[in-house]
């Protein structure tokens, strides 16, 4: 495999509709159109099984990777030879605990990652009230992984908003970052491109930022634009607020470029500040 491998990234915008078996088939056909289109990865939304309605999380909740989303990912990765970043599904554990959980599957139908969201979304904003902590319990790790050459950083939706794991996983050798989200439309509008853009641009490396479609009749409206961003901050594929596929390649030969211009990693005054992995 060689160093400057590019990688072909499918970003699925979908709706959600209420019946989980309905979103399983259709997300089951976005990924074969994905690959139909030489995707070498492809990215589902967040909560992409089931409504973004957080009373009915633990009504969907699932375990990984034996539940019915997880054994259909696994069985179309394998089948497809296409890797699959499973956006995010209420996850259960053993304890009964409920999380919103991003699971990764390879070309070979295993799963080698499943980011638990760690910032729950706990806000009270003009128009909006939402608590996802009533039925959400929160992840205790960050998440980077190696997939077809590349190393890449998971995190959900909030997540993306707290700098600071983003850092970490960009020294930690993270190229492109992967967030399944679903701003909405008061956020959305206002942040979602600000903050992928600026995860990019502060860590040099590429972003995808890929939302559900809005759903008419929805109790919860996603804000969609899904999107690509690359190291300097230029968006490089993106959707309005369709439903769709849209593909955009990554590209270490840029990536490589944008830091040896901009040495932000580098430059950095750990003589002054510095974070660290808590678990260190």
């Amino acid at each position: 495999m060689s160093d400057d491998k590019s990688l072909t990234l499918a970003l699925i915008q979908m709706r959600v509709e209420s019946d989980p078996a309905a979103n399983r088939a259709k997300a089951e056909n976005f990924l074969r159109r994905a690959r139909e289109h030489g995707a070498d990865l492809a990215v589902l939304p967040e909560m992409f099984v089931c409504p973004y309605d957080q009373a009915r999380f633990p009504e969907f909740a699932e375990p990984l990777p034996d539940g019915p989303t997880g054994r259909m990912l696994s069985s179309l990765s394998r089948e497809l030879g296409m890797a699959v970043v499973g956006g995010s599904l209420p996850e259960q554990d053993a304890a009964g605990r409920v999380f919103n959980t991003s699971p990764v599957f390879d070309t070979q139908g295993r799963l080698i990652a499943a980011h638990r969201k760690v910032h729950l979304f706990d806000v009270d904003l003009p128009g909006m009230r939402f608590f996802e902590s009533t039925t959400l319990s929160a992840g205790e790790e960050l998440t980077v992984f190696d997939l077809s050459g590349w190393r890449i950083g998971l995190g959900v939706c909030y997540d993306v908003r707290f700098p600071e794991p983003w850092r970490l996983m960009a020294l930690g050798g993270a190229e492109l970052m992967v967030v399944p989200g679903a701003f909405n439309p008061v956020t959305g509008p206002a942040h979602w491109d600000l903050v992928l853009r600026a995860r990019a641009v502060e860590n040099t490396v590429y972003v995808a930022g890929v939302s559900p479609a809005p759903t008419p009749g929805a109790s919860y409206q996603a804000w969609g634009h899904s999107k690509l961003v690359d190291p300097f901050g230029e968006i490089v594929a993106s959707l309005e607020r369709q439903e769709g596929l849209v593909l955009g390649s990554l590209d270490r030969t840029r990536l490589r470029a944008v830091r040896k211009r901009l040495p932000v990693l580098d430059q950095r005054r750990t003589d002054l500040y510095s974070i660290r992995w808590s678990k260190e």
